[in-house]
């Protein structure tokens, strides 16, 4: 989306007041420590925000960190509840439970009086990530000039991390992501992102396309959905750390859930192919051979033992749930004037055409 419009705001917040009361807090939790350093990453998504920064201390090591704030309830946020706790406590279950490469969460904060929101703090990792602005598909950016070896090395270790993290965290331990409602978890996500959508359109025009995308998930649902797994939720390359190809921290686990495996993986599958889509359009070859759905299913059943079922039903899904994300960051650039809200909701929804193949079933022809 980025690709085509300048990068929404991000933030309603004064940096330089945030950084002072930081350093102010920090020196709650660590006596004598100071927050140097302050920055606010060019790369901040528009869910939660990020604050990247050093600890200065007389005991050394100096350690680099990064906060992760609860978005600013003025900003006209993107989702409608940003539970810290809830991140925080996954981050620490999966580093308990499985080898992935997880940052160490040091100090969660649920007072929203220190920075004005909810926040916890987790240890730095230095490396590489592949930008969604301009994206990764788009020529000049690091993981589109390697070879063809290189980034088939980053794709079979990325799957790998899906892998692993669904085979090797007990479901038990993540009991609390559990969502609620009614009927297997499959439904009760489903469920979740019907609320959401609801949620989005309050008050605003409906989106007759995303309706019609819940209509057909009906008319795909899976007969047997499969076991729970904890998912990841926002499972793609952007929200991975890499040094060199090999991956050095996961990021971003606002979104997890338990779910059937096949709800992350065709997140992982749909999010590459709308950057895949955007770049074509634009008139660049992109990586038509990375990432490729067949490669994906392949690589995961031969790490896991388990073939991945009714992926058109799960990457149908992702488009789904990408646009009703994309159609609240729409109507929030209306809201703040950077957008003029259009006749046609649906065309707020950069891959409306992607996403009406998949409902017409025409996509993956």
């Amino acid at each position: 989306m980025a690709a085509t419009a300048p990068r929404p705001r991000t933030t309603t917040r004064d940096p330089e007041e945030i950084a002072h009361r930081l350093t102010a807090w920090l020196g709650t939790r660590l006596p004598g420590a100071k927050a140097v350093g302050v920055t606010v990453p060019a790369s901040n998504g528009m869910s939660s925000e990020t604050l990247l920064f050093d600890i200065e201390h007389p005991e050394p090591p100096l350690r680099s960190c990064a906060l992760r704030l609860a978005a600013d309830p003025a900003a006209y946020t993107v989702f409608p509840v940003y539970d810290m706790p809830r991140q925080y406590r996954t981050m620490r279950i999966v580093a308990e439970h499985s080898d992935l490469p997880v940052p160490k969460v040091l100090w969660l904060e649920q007072d929203p009086g220190p920075l004005g929101a909810p926040f916890f703090v987790m240890e730095r990792v230095e490396g590489r990530v592949p930008p969604d602005v301009m994206p990764y598909t788009y020529e000049g950016n690091w993981l589109h000039s390697a070879s063809a070896a290189e980034r088939e090395h980053l794709e079979a270790a990325s799957i790998g991390l899906l892998a692993r993290l669904h085979d090797q965290v007990p479901v038990h331990k993540a009991e609390f992501l559990a969502l609620p409602g009614e009927g297997d978890t499959l439904r009760r996500h489903v469920t979740a992102q019907r609320a959401y959508y609801d949620w989005v359109v309050d008050g605003r025009a409906r989106s007759p396309l995303i309706e019609a995308a819940f209509d057909r998930l009906e008319d795909l649902w899976p007969t047997d959905p499969g076991a729970p797994v904890l998912n990841w939720g926002d499972a793609r390359i952007g929200n991975i750390v890499y040094e060199g190809f090999a991956p050095a921290a996961v990021l971003d686990w606002e979104m997890a859930a338990l779910a059937p495996r096949e709800v992350d993986l065709g997140w992982t599958v749909y999010l590459h192919r709308f950057f895949q889509d955007l770049t074509v359009a634009f008139g660049q070859r992109g990586l038509p051979d990375f990432l490729r759905r067949d490669r994906i299913e392949a690589r995961y059943a031969e790490l896991t033992g388990h073939t991945p079922r009714d992926m058109d039903f799960h990457t149908l899904y992702a488009a789904l749930r990408h646009a009703i994300v994309m159609l609240r960051v729409a109507y929030r650039q209306v809201h703040f004037g950077e957008a003029v809200l259009p006749a046609d909701p649906d065309t707020l929804i950069l891959h409306h055409g992607s996403l009406r193949a998949m409902v017409q079933g025409s996509y993956w022809d």
